[in-house]
């Protein structure tokens, strides 16, 4: 400004969210395809969003890049302490994980993005799959998981799986409805009742600690 590119005087953060995503995605294409040309391009183009997000918060005197940059650098380190500091309990990934979770559990606390339940956290606009799948990794680690979500695993391959997906695929499809928002939805009601067998399992604990 003020002679730079018309487009790009009129987009603000929203107008350009999904723009970092597809970006996100062409980059696993060129990982995926080995192709470090491709890789470097589409890390630029992923840089690129970042500059863009952090010059449009500048403009409104909210943060810039250096802020961006020094505040990965402070959490890096604070998650850290078996790197960092004199932490040495953290010896495997299972424990090196168990720590990051509990370390940024705290550093939400008190805050407006405090969280209080074990599956805050994931984000709502992933795909609806990836979606899925971490709410039910999440619930079954805290032991969430409803008896009707469990039983004997069937005998299926990993093929079997994957066919089993996309035919299902088909049939929405077929049927004129998509599978990504039947699945959207399904994952919502999921969570809300995940949620409140969270909310009945801490009042029993509390019940039983007053009790005691």
């Amino acid at each position: 400004a003020p002679d730079g590119c018309p487009w790009d005087r009129e987009q603000d953060h929203h107008t350009i969210r999904f723009h970092a995503v597809e970006e996100v995605y062409e980059m696993i294409d060129a990982i995926e395809a080995g192709d470090d040309r491709e890789l470097k391009e589409e890390l630029g183009d992923l840089l690129l969003q970042v500059i863009f997000h952090a010059q449009l918060a500048m403009e409104r005197k909210a943060f810039d890049f250096d802020d961006v940059a020094a505040g990965i650098v402070e959490k890096l380190i604070r998650r850290h302490p078996h790197v960092f500091g004199n932490n040495s309990d953290a010896d495997n990934t299972e424990k090196v994980l168990t720590q990051w979770e509990a370390i940024k559990k705290a550093e939400k606390e008190g805050t407006e993005h405090q969280r209080d339940s074990v599956l805050d956290g994931i984000p709502r606009h992933l795909p609806a799959l990836s979606r899925s799948e971490k709410l039910v990794k999440k619930a079954r680690k805290a032991g969430l998981i409803p008896r009707d979500y469990t039983g004997p695993l069937p005998s299926m391959t990993q093929d079997e799986i994957a066919s089993r997906l996309f035919e299902l695929t088909s049939l929405a499809q077929a049927s004129g409805w998509s599978a990504e928002a039947l699945l959207r939805k399904k994952t919502d009601r999921a969570e809300e009742e995940l949620r409140r067998l969270e909310s009945e399992s801490v009042s029993r604990s509390a019940a039983d600690a007053d009790r005691r």
